[in-house]
């Protein structure tokens, strides 16, 4: 257990935490009589947070939060992005990252299979982003039946999103051949494999820009959940409900950004933070340069993130109706989880009622 999250369990009088936290990580915020007072002198010290890919566009919001100090604002000395791939699962039960931005099948596969103590507090994608991608002129997959006999590229963290995507359809893993594949699509344009998991703002685009593509989305065919989640431990949350309240807010700060400035100025912040993870030596080094299609995957994604609901409710936010379309495609999965187990929308709740400009994303 890290010394950090250790700090975190204990809970400490007002004026001490308040001390301690600047230089031993993330503890309570600071409490008084007069709230407004509380809150500008609150400090929460270090949180990380785990991304589910490398740090380019699908953490834009992120980036704004960062450079434009949302994160110093809400309280925080540091925020540290850890690159992906990753689910996050293992390294929030391991206590090694504080938040990981992860999706519902992980999370709910996690859940449904090893009774694990996790929770979705908010979704930055309210549709789900992954597709198997295959070639117009090549395997051509179109529907869930065309996967059978075919050799499809997964990657080892994209498990369990796969499998969801089988079950969902009633194909069995042995009618599909699987190949074990990194992030680089080079084998689908190589005719290494037929299909290729991929995401529809991400490798959808840039392998597009070559060629004619097919897309199978996944929210079309049988597995309609949210992604790019926002995941924590029962136990983080029951700890840290106001410093997660604080950066649920810079997130919603940084992400309305992404929104209202114009998106040449966003890839030029992503191609800043992109850079940056390829000399901190994240696997961004392997990927060379930031893709020109950049700024055509930041609309992609603008589609998965607005949405009527979240106009009406707020960013992150998980209607009932979201939660229990995300509940019955993991069901139809082979994961029976309750939705009461697998989301807390409490956060955003109170988030929202304590500030309701906050909804007012768009421009």
């Amino acid at each position: 257990m890290s010394l950090s999250f250790q700090l975190r369990r204990t809970r400490r009088p007002a004026a001490v935490a308040l001390a301690g936290a600047l230089s031993l990580g993330l503890a309570a915020c600071a409490s008084g009589d007069d709230d407004d007072e509380a809150a500008d002198d609150a400090s929460h010290g270090e949180l990380t947070v785990q991304y589910s890919w490398i740090k380019n566009e699908e953490f834009a919001g992120e980036f704004y939060a960062e450079e434009r100090g949302y994160y110093e604002d809400a309280g925080f000395s540091e925020v540290t992005a850890v690159a992906g791939p990753s689910t996050g699962v293992a390294e929030l039960l391991e206590e090694t990252v504080d938040v990981a931005l992860s999706d519902a099948a992980s999370v709910g596969a996690a859940i449904a299979e090893e009774d694990v103590p996790l929770k979705i507090i908010g979704a930055t994608f309210q549709k789900n982003p992954f597709t198997i991608l295959s070639l117009k002129d090549g395997a051509d997959i179109q529907t869930p039946e065309d996967l059978k006999g075919k050799k499809i590229g997964v990657q080892s963290s994209n498990e369990n999103v796969f499998n969801a995507l089988l079950n969902a359809n009633g194909i069995s893993r042995d009618e599909v051949e699987v190949v074990p594949v990194q992030f680089d699509p080079t084998p689908l344009i190589e005719g290494e494999v037929d299909g290729f998991m991929a995401y529809l703002t991400n490798e959808a685009i840039t392998v597009g820009a070559q060629q004619e593509v097919t897309n199978l989305a996944y929210a079309e065919n049988g597995v309609p959940y949210v992604a790019e989640t926002f995941t924590i431990t029962d136990a983080f949350l029951a700890e840290n409900r106001e410093a997660l309240k604080d950066f649920l807010i810079a997130e919603i700060k940084g992400w309305t950004d992404v929104f209202q400035e114009p998106t040449a100025d966003t890839v030029d912040l992503v191609e800043k933070f992109y850079n940056a993870g390829a000399e901190a030596g994240d696997i961004n080094k392997d990927f060379g340069p930031l893709p020109p299609t950049t700024g055509e995957s930041l609309e992609a994604e603008k589609e998965l993130i607005s949405t009527e609901e979240t106009e009406a409710n707020g960013l992150f936010t998980i209607s009932e109706d979201l939660q229990a379309e995300t509940v019955a495609s993991l069901a139809a999965a082979g994961w029976d989880v309750a939705a009461d187990d697998l989301f807390d929308t409490s956060l955003l709740e109170e988030i929202y009622e304590e500030s309701p400009e906050l909804k007012d994303y768009l421009p």
